[in-house]
């Protein structure tokens, strides 16, 4: 990820909070394979595990399940079962670094003609982008075993705190949908469909781009341009833009 300082955000918690906010991570691996493509992407659900909430260095682990017919997943295993070959322990424990990438709702276009200082003062404007964005990365563990019990048991675990999470979380449920609602045979069957995957975080990287570059006055004119636009997603980048110039100024 470019980063420029202006950009960066540093803060692991705020890291992880974009995360949980919007789970659905772009996991992108890079594997040989016979069954697919090189480079292969998959756009999946994650949890977050961090083991001390107030810690401010720890990164955590990322879980999450493919359909076991991905191609992704394919190569996920097939490089599993070469490593296995190969008498290198563990075998489900990848070496090479994996990226997941996580994005906020938070974007859109930001026209020039937001830059109500400098614009009418020099011209020396461009169009550029607003948006939040973090990139994980680390080792991949994967669960393919259909027979294994310890990939019985990871699954059980992944599929029924997914769904915990987003029943209460994202929904807001307080009478959540739960995996045991659904009979046990059925859940065994769609459970030999899937892998789980989780993935140790060795590195976590944020750009929060909210006009932080510009001056006072510019970031005010994108703040109301954006409240004028009178859309959802604009009032949302406005509101963003407004708290990482840390400027407290409310719509008229």
């Amino acid at each position: 990820m470019y980063l420029r300082e202006v950009h960066a955000e540093k803060d692991i918690t705020v890291l992880r909070q974009l995360i949980r906010d919007f789970p659905l991570g772009i996991l992108t691996t890079a594997f040989p394979s016979t069954v697919g493509p090189f480079i292969q992407a998959s756009h999946i659900p994650f949890l977050l595990d961090v083991e001390d909430e107030t810690s401010p260095t720890e990164l955590g682990k990322l879980r999450g399940h493919l359909a076991r017919a991905n191609p992704q997943s394919k190569a996920l295993v097939e490089a599993c079962k070469e490593k296995e070959a190969s008498g290198a322990s563990p075998s489900n424990v990848l070496t090479d670094e994996v990226l997941v990438l996580f994005n906020s709702p938070a974007q859109h276009y930001v026209t020039p003609k937001f830059y109500t200082e400098t614009k009418p003062a020099t011209g020396k404007v461009v169009p550029t982008w607003n948006y939040a964005a973090v990139q994980v990365y680390g080792k991949i563990r994967v669960y393919y075993d259909p027979a294994s019990t310890e990939t019985s048991d990871f699954l059980s675990c992944q599929v029924s705190n997914l769904s915990e999470y987003a029943e209460s979380n994202i929904m807001g449920y307080t009478s959540p949908w739960k995996v045991t609602d659904s009979p046990g045979r059925y859940i065994e069957l769609l459970k030999k469909a899937i892998i789980g995957i989780e993935i140790d975080i060795e590195r976590l990287e944020g750009k929060f781009k909210m006009s932080q570059e510009m001056g006072a006055g510019d970031k005010k004119g994108v703040i109301d341009g954006f409240r004028n636009l009178g859309t959802e997603t604009a009032g949302i980048v406005a509101k963003a833009v407004e708290e990482r110039a840390g400027l407290d100024m409310k719509p008229e």
